[in-house]
């Protein structure tokens, strides 16, 4: 994907956007205890977040992989996010397949209320890494 700088800068800017638009919807699902649309919810605002990061950086992925390989290899990595969020943002994928794609998986309070505090931190740390 080639931008001009100001094309990146305005893509980025609808990126974290969206990361924040999906984190509003959080009380408001788990107010509703639907466990499957936060877990989905979640794991797509820290997606956005670092979709909006790889855009920033000139990086492109056609997959839901392909982002999670390049903020890995980009950013991980080379120790600009701790690898910490590297192993979070695999959880919350396998957790979001899971609930969407697995009739017999339901996500539980349990496992998607403790994610929230860390998938918004990450999404502060990015937006630090694109000012």
């Amino acid at each position: 994907m080639s931008l001009s700088d100001e094309e990146r800068k305005i893509m980025v800017e609808f990126e974290i956007e969206k990361a924040h638009r999906l984190i509003d919807q959080f009380p408001i699902l788990e107010n509703a205890k639907l466990w499957d649309t936060l877990a989905n919810r979640v794991y797509y605002a820290v997606f956005h977040a670092i979709t909006a990061l790889l855009i920033k950086n000139g990086l492109h992925a056609a997959s839901h992989q392909g982002v999670s390989v390049l903020f890995s290899k980009h950013f991980v990595k080379e120790g600009l996010i701790d690898v910490e969020y590297g192993s979070f943002f695999a959880r919350l994928e396998n957790m979001r397949e899971k609930s969407d794609y697995t009739c017999l998986f339901e996500t539980t309070e349990d496992e998607v209320l403790p994610m929230i505090p860390k998938a918004k931190d990450m999404v502060s740390i990015i937006e630090g890494l694109l000012n």
